[in-house]
């Protein structure tokens, strides 16, 4: 049995026990999340949502919270002595799978 759910623009597969980086929510750890943005469900048969599927939902439980490796955005015009050197760490809420509900 696995979903789709949708979390901060991005969409995600899936299955109960998977561990998942989300947009920071600031919660603290062992907190329950449930998820109703769910676009598809599929128990057996694939049910599809238009756009999310009616009583459908995930429900995870908050493992911690972070920030992701740096990533250097660095650009440059040759020629022009031009260069711009910046650095972006996303900052995240690990969850844990724990129930998907069709």
């Amino acid at each position: 049995m696995y979903a789709i759910i949708k979390n901060g623009g991005n969409q995600y597969k899936v299955q109960e026990g998977d561990v998942l980086l989300l947009d920071k929510m600031s919660l603290e750890p062992k907190d329950i999340i449930e998820i109703k943005e769910v676009l598809a469900v599929n128990a057996g048969e694939l049910k599809m949502g238009a756009p999310f599927v009616d009583g459908a939902m995930v429900t995870a439980e908050v493992i911690n919270e972070g920030r992701d490796r740096k990533v250097v955005i660095f650009k440059k015009r040759r020629r022009k002595d031009s260069k711009v050197k910046r650095g972006f760490r996303r900052d995240f809420t690990r969850v844990r799978i724990t129930k998907i509900a069709a």
